[in-house]
């Protein structure tokens, strides 16, 4: 099985990308960062997997194509790359609404296209979008990034309808909040985490392995009458 991964340099990214390698796929770690993607490869070839480092800027299209158009098989993408910045609505500047919609949305969009057009020769595979719960409900100093997870949500609903005849089947995941690098600084504070805490009827943060357990989930055989949808890790937040 080839997997590919993009932002797999850290956090979710990394998880999943470990995680496969360890069911004995050959993983293609696609990033900006080439030093610690290298240490990502690296640290699943001394666990005995298979790995490639295939540094990219998913916002830049020509780039994320050319890495595309080299590939011989990809079977699962786990389109994972995405960032956030919170300001309140009316501080909102430039410069952080375009850098969101150029990794979160558009990136997201060249990449699954990229890695469909791969899939439809193969006539199968399984394409992951890394949403959140934030695409499922708004909240305070968000509301650019929930802007971004909405769209992803109803871009994989399409995928899935559009994709269905070539047997390609394209789910999204939308955890809660998880101990990431991305996330640190804010769950840093203990007011924050508290809050966070709070709203989350499991009364915890999520872990990037629980998120990981999901995504293999909806890449594997058992899921395979499952298209369209979008898994919800979030202790409950949505729920309530």
């Amino acid at each position: 099985m080839t997997v590919v991964v993009t932002g797999a340099s850290r956090g979710l990214g990394r998880g999943c990308a470990l995680a496969f390698a360890a069911r004995g796929a050959e993983v293609l770690l696609l990033a900006r960062d080439a030093v610690q993607l290298d240490r990502v490869a690296e640290e699943i070839r001394a666990l005995g997997g298979r790995a490639r480092a295939l540094s990219c800027d998913v916002t830049r299209s020509d780039e994320v194509r050319e890495v595309f158009a080299r590939l011989e098989d990809c079977e699962v993408l786990i389109n994972n790359a995405g960032t956030n910045h919170p300001q309140p609505f009316l501080e909102v500047d430039l410069a952080t609404l375009d850098e969101l919609l150029a990794l979160n949305v558009r990136s997201m969009f060249i990449t699954a296209q990229a890695a469909a057009r791969v899939m439809t020769r193969r006539r199968s595979g399984v394409i992951i979008n890394m949403s959140s719960q934030m695409g499922h409900v708004g909240a305070a100093n968000r509301t650019v990034y929930c802007m971004t997870k909405h769209a992803i949500e109803g871009l994989t609903k399409a995928m899935a309808v559009e994709l269905a005849p070539w047997g390609i089947r394209v789910n999204a995941i939308a955890p809660t909040y998880i101990e990431t690098p991305m996330t640190q600084p804010f769950l840093a504070s203990e007011d924050f985490r508290k809050e966070v805490v709070q709203k989350i009827p499991l009364g915890r943060i999520g872990t990037i392995d629980e998120v990981v357990a999901a995504v293999t989930f909806l890449a594997s055989p058992a899921a395979s009458l499952i298209t369209g949808a979008s898994l919800l890790a979030d202790g409950g937040y949505t729920a309530q």
